[in-house]
């Protein structure tokens, strides 16, 4: 049975309440961090991913990218600033009015995981801590089968979350659900798993999953 201890509007009021009241990494980093911890969270993660969507972007190409989940914007600037063209959505309006009061190339836009539509298939979707915050069994499957429709061929899906063998929730806020139930809504839809690369960062147990559109 799905878990519904965290419906969407809760949800939503939680996040602009954490996006209010806090910084720009800690509202969408590790809360239990101080700055230069935070600094160092950030630092990580987004080399990993760069390392992830590769260079092959230019200026007469770029790579289409799509960063679901933006909070106030810091991964979706700095993907554009190494010379993507980037899209991206965050359920907090609070935190889209930051992003785009920041600038710095993306569009930015105010959905949730499952809502937003585009014209254009993207080269690759990122969706960096945050399938994991949505406790709603149902949810989160709308939201993940969402945006794999929007990955071309051979583009891909970049998530991340523990595998834990097994979901498991933290709290009211936090469900961790194993590689195998991402595989089972992602496998029928085309993308197969090509690579998982944990963080490394302290005791964090998150990674990146890497699905690859093959149909």
């Amino acid at each position: 049975m799905a878990d519904r201890t965290m419906p969407r509007d809760s949800a939503r009021a939680y996040w602009e309440a954490r996006h209010a009241e806090h910084d720009e990494l800690t509202s969408g980093g590790h809360i239990g961090l101080d700055r230069a911890g935070n600094e160092l969270f950030y630092a990580q993660r987004l080399g990993t991913l760069l390392s992830l969507i590769g260079d092959l972007s230019s200026p007469t190409a770029p790579l289409f990218v799509l960063d679901a989940g933006c909070g106030k914007g810091h991964f979706a600037r700095a993907l554009a600033r190494c010379g993507h063209r980037v899209d991206a959505f965050d359920a907090s309006a609070t935190a889209v009015d930051h992003a785009r009061d920041r600038g710095g190339g993306p569009r930015y836009a105010v959905a949730t995981l499952d809502e937003w539509r585009s014209a254009w298939p993207y080269d690759t979707v990122v969706c960096v801590d945050v399938l994991f915050h949505v406790p709603d069994d149902e949810e989160w499957a709308a939201g993940l089968r969402n945006l794999a429709s929007l990955v071309r061929v051979a583009g891909r899906l970049i998530v991340t979350d523990e595998d834990t063998g097994r979901r498991t929730p933290r709290g009211a806020h936090i469900v961790h659900r194993p590689l195998t139930a991402y595989r089972a809504e992602l496998e029928p839809l085309g993308l197969r798993h090509t690579l998982s690369r944990p963080y490394g960062f302290r005791e964090n147990r998150v990674g990146f999953h890497v699905f690859t559109r093959t149909r």
